[in-house]
């Protein structure tokens, strides 16, 4: 059996490698690096998967920074969010000058509780920005009744659901990213659509507001030498974009892939009583960026796992309302219990396209006989 990895970005490469390979030597044969050429083409081809305006940069922090930026918040505006994410996304509210205000998560989706959101709702509120974590959608349509309700932006930090679909109660479908007033997306090379390096995109319904978060993402530029806003310099270069532009044409293949790993895991754990297998729900479908369960014995299984060769990853092991950076926020130990509970709690699995039967046949029995050894 090979050697399983938690992400197989290489193994996945050389299943595409000539047209990859093609790709990147007409980049480099063009010299056309830097916001031209196969960037162009890119956000084409995924504003046509999407249905949106596409704008890509340089990262997945840059997008959001970038989406706040074009919707004008002013320091001390507050934003709610998720204390259990990823660092980045509070990271940009606090270097904006804005004030992260933290809603707890719902305990079997990792998401955003929309209830919470609701309690945390004051007059200088001026914008939700749930997480759709692990690749699954966060209840958008009541925090979008709530968002209309109370005059806010809903920022969608859709960097893990590249590709996953909204289901609205009316039946109707949206890509992840493209439901609120603007998304956000990482190409990070471990994402459902990854670079070989840093790239991002922001993306949006409103054509006036693309316009803007294209300025802002080229140094506020309106055209050559001529500058309206405050800007950043935040650009997807084109070899990333030739590399993207190829694996986008599989993706569809690479999620069906995903889906094939967390049927198996789910068919192969769903008797272990110590174990809360990721929850499913009937509003979002779920692209798996990581499969991640919850077991009170956590670090004992991950120990066992990484002896017989098998590797997982706490996402994420320290929530941010008790990171030493947010401090000046006031928090403290239970004012979040589910999100701390969850860190304590959570684990994800190997995930990615390039899984074969034999390795999974291989993690499922391990982890079986762990919880039966220990019993």
């Amino acid at each position: 059996m090979q050697t399983i990895h938690m992400c197989d970005t290489y193994g996945q490469y050389l299943t595409m490698k000539k047209e990859i390979d093609a790709a990147m030597q007409e980049v480099i044969k063009s010299t056309q690096f830097i916001k031209s050429g196969k960037v162009l083409e890119f956000e084409k081809e995924l504003s046509h998967y999407l249905n949106t305006h596409v704008i890509a940069c340089g990262n997945g922090t840059d997008a959001l920074q970038i989406a706040l930026m074009a919707l004008e918040l002013k320091p001390g505006d507050e934003v709610i969010t998720t204390p259990f994410t990823f660092i980045a996304t509070v990271e940009v509210l606090a270097l904006l000058g804005l004030k992260p205000v933290f809603a707890d998560v719902d305990t079997g989706t990792f998401n955003l509780s929309e209830n919470e959101v609701k309690k945390a709702i004051t007059t200088k509120t001026k914008a939700i920005l749930p997480v759709h974590l692990f690749g699954q959608c966060a209840h958008l349509e009541p925090m979008l009744d709530l968002a209309q309700k109370h005059h806010l932006y809903v920022v969608e930090d859709a960097c893990q659901a590249l590709g996953t679909d909204y289901i609205f109660s009316n039946d109707t479908t949206k890509k992840a990213g493209t439901i609120g007033h603007v998304g956000c997306n990482s190409f990070f090379p471990s994402k459902n659509l990854g670079a070989f390096g840093d790239g991002g995109a922001v993306f949006t319904n409103d054509e006036k507001l693309a316009a803007i978060v294209r300025s802002i993402a080229n140094h506020g530029m309106k055209q050559k030498y001529q500058y309206e806003r405050i800007g950043v310099n935040s650009r997807l270069d084109s070899i990333q974009a030739a590399v993207l532009s190829v694996k986008l044409k599989y993706f569809e293949k690479h999620i069906k892939a995903r889906r094939y790993a967390a049927a198996w895991y789910d068919e192969h754990l769903k008797k272990i009583e110590e174990i809360r297998l990721p929850e499913r729900v009937n509003y979002s479908t779920h692209t798996f960026h990581q499969y991640t369960i919850q077991t009170n014995r956590r670090n004992e299984l991950q120990q066992f796992l990484k002896e017989k060769g098998i590797p997982s990853m706490v996402y994420y092991p320290g929530v941010i309302h008790l990171q030493e950076a947010y401090k000046f926020l006031g928090h403290g130990k239970g004012d979040f219990p589910v999100s701390e509970h969850l860190a304590e709690t959570v684990l994800s699995l190997p995930m990615h396209t390039e899984l074969t039967e034999e390795q999974l046949d291989y993690i499922t029995r391990v982890i079986q006989e762990f919880f039966r050894k220990k019993n």
